[in-house]
This record gives C-alpha cells, structure tokens and sequence, in this order.
C-alpha cells in the first residue's frame, strides 16, 4: 500500500514533541491496525503537495483548526487539489476538516454546528455492518473534536454513522470516498489536552462530562480497520 497523507494542521508546540503530527498519528494508527508499505506526509498548510498523485492508493485528508469553506489561500488550493481528485476516482479519506472539505466539494452545506463543540468521547450508531473490517457491528464510540459539521449527505452518498448530535458522522460515496467526522487518530492524553484548552469555551459541565468519558476508551482501531478495508477493496 502507498498512501498520501495530507497533513492540514500543525500541533501546538507544547505536545509535538509527542506526536509530532496528526500525519504521524495516522501512521501510527494504521500500522498498529496491520497496515504495511509506504505513508507520504504532506503538510498542506505550508504548501506541500507531491508532484503527482497517481502512484497512490489512496489520499487521506488530516483535520485542522481550519473551517473548510475559509478563504484561506492555502485552504483554497486545498480545496482545488480535492476537486480535481474526485474527477480522477482516486481514493479519498476524510477525517473531521478533510470529512468536511470532501462534503463541501460534494455539494453538501457545512457550517458551525448550532449545538456547539463536540468534544471528548461520542457515541454513534453505525449503519454498515457489512463494511470490509466492520465485523457487523452497529455502534462505535470515537473521540471528537469539531465545532463545524456536514449538515446534509451528498448526492448519491451512503450514511455510514450518525447520532443525535452529529446526523452525518460517516459516509462513503462509492468505492472513492470514505468520510468521518470523528478522530480515529486522537489518543485519550490528547484529546484530554485539546479538552482543557478549550476548559473555558465548554463549560465547566460539559468539560468534566468530556474529560469522564475518556475514560471509557474509544473504537480508533475499528476505524483504521475499516480505512484499510477502503483502501485495500478493490
């Protein structure tokens, strides 16, 4: 397997020396899930794109602190790279700002979610039991971090998850696109520490209703099973 990773984001500098990058941590992800070959990170933000995308098997788009409809220049050209993909049926996956910028590119309205953050630990019911690494189940619990959601389904897409929070957590289009709003990459130490930088926009209730349910863990794994199902699926 050869993959892009196109990395939207960079981390605070006080936890990139742990993880480095959410490119790294999705590296780190799909290798613990079995997943071997070559992983390309390109971090987008600083202009950074390979010269062709033809030799992967996929593209794989990071989260960011971005919303995707900004006029950002860099999230523009973004948004143009991602465009040309759909027409070329390369394979794309979206997580959380890239689950959002495929939508956006798909025709979907995006925007700030009425209901506010979602944060922390989120339950959703999984509607495809039957996806390559899905083992039948019929809910998933993922670790969240978004204040913008997709508000409808693009044309002729699948819903793979949904909750009352977040109605479209997951779909696919096909076999070119997978997308989630959840962060299968997110650790519970980070996730945590997103959580208390945003202590004081949750709210104190909802902010140790979050930092509780990290203790309950989270799917990330079944996630990057299912990523490697997508992209090995031919």
């Amino acid at each position: 397997m050869k993959l892009c990773i196109l990395e939207n984001d960079h981390l605070d500098p006080l936890v990139e020396p742990i993880y480095r990058g959410y490119g790294a941590m999705f590296e780190r992800l799909l290798r613990d899930a079995g997943a071997t070959g070559e992983f390309d990170i390109f971090n987008t933000v600083r202009g950074e794109y390979p010269a062709s995308f033809d030799a992967y098997d996929a593209v794989l788009l990071t989260g960011s602190r971005a919303d995707c409809f900004s006029q950002e220049p860099w999230v523009l050209t973004l948004r143009a790279k991602v465009e040309a993909l759909l027409k070329t049926q390369k394979k794309l996956i979206g997580v959380c700002f890239g689950h959002q910028l495929i939508a956006l590119c798909l025709g979907s309205k995006v925007g700030r979610a009425p209901q506010g953050w979602g944060a922390g630990r989120m339950q959703y019911q999984w509607l495809a039991p039957d996806w390559p690494g899905a083992q039948g189940r019929q809910e998933i619990a993922l670790l969240a971090s978004h204040q913008d959601q997709v508000f409808d389904l693009p044309s002729g897409a699948r819903l793979l998850a949904t909750s009352a929070f977040c109605p479209v957590a997951a779909f696919s289009l096909d076999e070119q696109v997978l997308c989630v709003q959840a962060h299968p990459e997110f650790v519970e130490d980070y996730s945590a520490f997103l959580l208390n930088k945003r202590r004081q926009v949750l709210g104190e209730e909802k902010f140790t209703d979050a930092m509780q349910g990290l203790t309950r863990g989270h799917e990330g794994a079944a996630v990057a099973r299912m990523m490697l199902g997508f992209i090995e699926d031919r």
